[in-house]
């Protein structure tokens, strides 16, 4: 197969998935989750990333959550679940992307964190944070939430 027509099957949804994790940071007195917004769109959305090498996906999910909200805490290692999202890029065309979102119990929130200066974040109940997002399956998960103990 020539490489233009891989190139076209790429662009047109043969490109197998990739993987992101991400976290649900509640706050274990209130129930609470923490959203933050993109970079990007600046529309709400769970911490999230991509796997690191020498970390377990739980211990990723909770890296992203320290690096883009500030968030300490302790990660649970069962995934709560997956959601699928297009994640747009920079030459105009989406990747599709799998997140195995794990939850994470919020002990400390630190105002000094390294996007600190590029995301809002905000408290919200769990149907309050899935009326919020946009993902079809990240609300899935946060409404899975407004049933369950924090």
């Amino acid at each position: 197969m020539n490489a233009l027509l891989r190139s076209i099957r790429l662009l047109f949804g043969k490109r197998p998935r990739s993987l992101q994790v991400g976290a649900v940071c509640r706050d274990p007195d209130s129930g609470k989750v923490l959203l933050i917004t993109s970079r990007g769109t600046g529309r709400w959305v769970i911490p999230k990333g991509w796997p690191m090498a020498g970390r377990s996906l739980a211990g990723a999910a909770a890296r992203e959550a320290w690096e883009e909200a500030g968030v300490e805490g302790q990660v649970s290692d069962a995934e709560l679940g997956r959601y699928r999202y297009d994640k747009a890029q920079e030459s105009g065309f989406s990747v599709p992307v799998d997140v195995a979102v794990y939850a994470l119990k919020v002990t400390a929130l630190q105002d000094a964190f390294p996007e600190a200066a590029e995301r809002e974040r905000q408290w919200f109940t769990p149907i309050e944070a899935e009326a919020a997002v946009a993902e079809p399956g990240l609300k899935t998960i946060l409404r899975g939430l407004s049933a369950a103990p924090s």
